[in-house]
């Protein structure tokens, strides 16, 4: 079972998760960091900005969950772009050790596997932050992803596109293709934290956490992994059938043990 944490608000949940990352740093200057965009994690970045000063960041590594095909690396809402302004600039890390994957690649259909080899490479991944999309997908792994699958291209469906034309001045913009990485690469990361914030993930949430663990709910896949942290304020925790227990298990839990 997912180790699950209801917090008040997007800043606590912020503060948990950068707590535990900044301490992995400091125990391993060379940690892999797993790193998703959009707004959901953005509360995770903000506070890493406090709890990594005076810790040297100069060889943590990193690799980004996604990346559109058919956008421009350099345009703002490239994922390239977007990981470069809200992770790598303002936590001082090192530009050369985060990477996309390669959407703008000559060769996409070999493109996906360097990818995995390049994780595999760098010692796999220590800390993987995700977020959940109100489809339950996460990445870009769509309703129906295998649980097996690796870096690859994809098709984004029509939901995931209206979701994400916020970012765009229109939804015609939103590129209908991505590379993304796969259930089975994400499952290979060695803690997964998951970070849901407002209602309208509350069904995603509960289905990805204690429904049954399908193909049409991608975010179920977390309940094969040994180690998953689920952080959620109390909109998204709303339709959790055992969400007392999980309050009372995090109250008594040993400080020493983190998340």
């Amino acid at each position: 079972m997912a180790e699950v944490v209801i917090v008040p608000d997007r800043a606590s949940a912020g503060d948990l998760v950068a707590t535990e990352i900044a301490a992995l740093i400091s125990r391993r200057p060379d940690a892999v960091l797993g790193l998703a965009t959009g707004s959901t994690p953005l509360p995770v970045y903000e506070a890493l900005r406090a709890r990594l000063a005076g810790i040297d960041v100069s060889r943590v590594r990193g690799f980004a969950l996604d990346e559109y095909i058919g956008i421009d690396p350099a345009h703002p809402e490239s994922y390239a772009s977007v990981i470069a302004r809200e992770v790598v600039e303002p936590l001082g890390l090192t530009p050369d050790l985060i990477r996309t994957p390669p959407a703008d690649d000559a060769d996409l259909a070999t493109a996906g596997e360097r990818y995995d080899q390049a994780i595999r490479a760098a010692g796999g991944v220590d800390v993987q932050i995700l977020g959940i999309g109100t489809d339950g997908h996460i990445g870009f792994n769509e309703p129906g992803s295998s649980f097996a699958s690796r870096t690859r291209v994809k098709t984004l469906t029509r939901q995931t596109r209206a979701d994400n034309a916020r970012f765009f001045d229109a939804i015609d913009e939103v590129p209908r293709h991505c590379l993304t990485q796969g259930l089975g690469t994400i499952l290979e990361a060695r803690h997964l934290v998951l970070l849901a914030f407002g209602e309208g993930k509350a069904e995603a949430v509960a289905g990805a956490v204690e429904g049954p663990v399908t193909a049409m709910l991608p975010g179920s896949a977390i309940q094969l992994h040994p180690h998953v942290t689920v952080v959620v304020d109390e909109a998204a925790a709303s339709r959790l059938r055992l969400a007392d227990y999980y309050r009372d298990t995090f109250a008594s839990k040993p400080e020493w043990q983190g998340i």
